[in-house]
């Protein structure tokens, strides 16, 4: 027997719907190349998005093949309205990432088929380079007014407010089927050609309403929101559906999410609650704070992710600013989100050190995500705190394929439907879960584990170490040591004997690399990971000393 209720659809239009007959009020407030600050609210957002969706109908994109429409595009409101715009009308909106390789923009644009890109001026360079090699683009749209139209080599460009003026903002959103598909996001393809992430209307639902909960994100229509992940990768972690869902106000920082002062500014004049990124974007922040004797009185909390956080970057954020600092994990193919840290009750009542130790912890599941973890023979290992093991998830965000996928590449989900994350991991009896390291970068001594990230972290909350990396190379006795690569702090007096010094009592003896160099930069992938691989190959003939420096 069923049960008697509706079964509606779960659509990404429900939220454009919602939000604007029951917040219709609330701001958003963006920052792009012609706007120093554009302020407007969801009415008006949602106005231009039924605009936007007549243009492209103009255009000739059609809902019936699920057209694909690019967008190489900041953090700002026209995004926003692509969003909506191109999803509500049965289109699929690509977001791509303009810090990939130009081959691998090339490649993904080719392979997710676009029809359209919206781009901003910044990166037309990057078209410029290989207009003549996208095979079935027909139009590219710049964002921006007819008066800061820039100079480009292209000859085929549309204006974006030109094509919206002239449309009407009256548009009957299509019914449509809540598993069709609504954004398409690539990965990074740090080994091999980058992967399409196909996401439905029911997933992006699901995805939003867990995101929101009070023991995840903790959204609420009082919250005033500044994403500094981009638009262009994992939807932002899915903030500009759970946002508008709960009636909160968005801050879209534009180019300017890696400006120390820039973000201070908006975070104080707009009276930010809520903010989320990478570990390095909030380490730059306090750097400036630090530099210019500022505060945050506005921040109330942040969620970090896309690399472990810092220790020094959650107690500074508390101690010094009042601000709650929250890992989460996730990754492109779960929509991001996977698990986010909030502490159970009575758990901040522990000492200070066990408290911290929990919040470096990747954090708890969310509903809607299972994880387990398993060893070599695919044994489920036990959550006990310290068995390691490969962490693998399901559920109705999580990826089942990649869009148009290699035929002969390797199943992407395993026979019970499990997908392989690549990270190592150990889940304690609580349910936090600590990402040990990649299944590639895990460094393995005399037949045991080393985690790299646990290195690195140590590292990096040295007052003196600005940034931190931590490699396998080739030991004679061993097999594999860990090789420690470090960037100073200008002003820091910090010697190889001093920076090893560091580890002692922090972590087990053995685990203490070798040896220490000192570098000016770190590579990194376009999503601000650390580059291992790359370190890998500059350092695959380095030869440890004898006994430790």
């Amino acid at each position: 027997m069923q049960g008697l209720m509706m079964d509606t659809q779960l659509l990404i239009t429900s939220i454009l719907r919602f939000a604007e007959k029951n917040s219709p009020t609330a701001e958003i407030v963006s920052v792009t190349h012609d706007h120093a600050l554009f302020r407007y609210t969801y009415s008006e957002a949602f106005a231009r998005s039924r605009k936007l969706a007549n243009a492209l109908a103009a255009l000739g994109l059609d809902a019936a093949t699920s057209d694909r429409v690019g967008t190489l595009a900041w953090n700002d409101h026209r995004h926003f309205e692509l969003y909506y715009g191109v999803s509500c009308s049965g289109l699929v909106v690509h977001t791509i990432n303009p810090r990939l390789f130009s081959e691998q923009i090339e490649y993904i644009i080719n392979h997710a088929e676009d029809r359209v890109l919206f781009v901003d001026p910044a990166f037309l360079p990057i078209l410029e380079c290989f207009r003549h090699k996208l095979s079935t683009v027909e139009h590219i749209v710049v964002l921006s007014d007819r008066e800061h139209m820039p100079e480009s080599k292209l000859d085929d460009l549309l204006c974006y407010e030109e094509l919206l003026a002239a449309q009407s903002d009256s548009f009957l959103w299509p019914s449509l089927d809540e598993k069709q598909a609504c954004s398409l996001c690539y990965t990074s393809g740090t080994t091999g050609n980058p992967k399409g992430v196909l996401y439905s209307h029911r997933s992006t639902i699901l995805h939003a309403y867990a995101t929101a909960l009070p023991d995840a994100m903790n959204l609420a229509a009082v919250d005033c929101v500044m994403p500094l992940v981009p638009m262009f990768h994992v939807n932002a972690w899915g903030i500009p559906y759970s946002v508008p869902m709960t009636g909160g106000k968005l801050v879209l920082a534009g180019q300017g999410m890696a400006d120390g002062e820039a973000l201070f500014q908006l975070i104080e004049t707009e009276r930010v609650t809520a903010s989320l990124g990478v570990p390095t974007i909030f380490l730059a922040l306090l750097n400036w704070l630090e530099l210019n004797d500022k505060n945050l009185t506005r921040l109330q909390r942040i969620v970090v992710g896309g690399a472990a956080c810092p220790e020094k970057v959650i107690s500074v954020m508390a101690e010094a600013h009042g601000v709650s600092v929250h890992h989460g994990w996730g990754m492109t193919e779960m929509s991001p989100m996977g698990v986010i840290n909030t502490l159970k009750p009575s758990m901040d009542e522990l000492p200070a050190s066990e408290v911290m130790r929990l919040r470096l912890r990747q954090g708890r599941g969310l509903f809607g995500v299972e994880i387990k973890i398993t060893d070599d023979e695919d044994k489920e290992l036990p959550w006990d705190g310290h068995t390691f093991g490969a962490l693998k998830v399901r559920g109705p965000w999580v990826c089942m394929d990649y869009y148009r996928s290699d035929p002969d590449a390797s199943p992407t989900l395993d026979t019970d439907g499990w997908f392989n994350t690549g990270d190592i991991a150990t889940i304690d009896a609580d349910g936090f879960m600590l990402i040990t390291d990649r299944s590639k970068d895990v460094i393995k001594s005399g037949g045991e584990w080393i985690s790299s990230i646990e290195l690195e972290n140590t590292a990096v909350n040295h007052p003196g170490v600005l940034e931190a990396a931590v490699i396998g190379v080739s030991h004679p006795k061993w097999s594999e040591r860990p090789l420690l690569l470090v960037i100073k702090k200008a002003d820091a007096e910090l010697s190889k004997q001093d920076m090893l010094a560091w580890f002692e009592g922090k972590v087990a003896s053995w685990w203490v690399p070798d040896a220490v160099e000192f570098v000016t930069e770190l590579p990194h992938t376009a999503t601000g990971k650390l580059q291992k691989r790359a370190l890998r190959e500059l350092y695959v003939d380095y030869v440890l000393p004898q006994t430790p420096e």
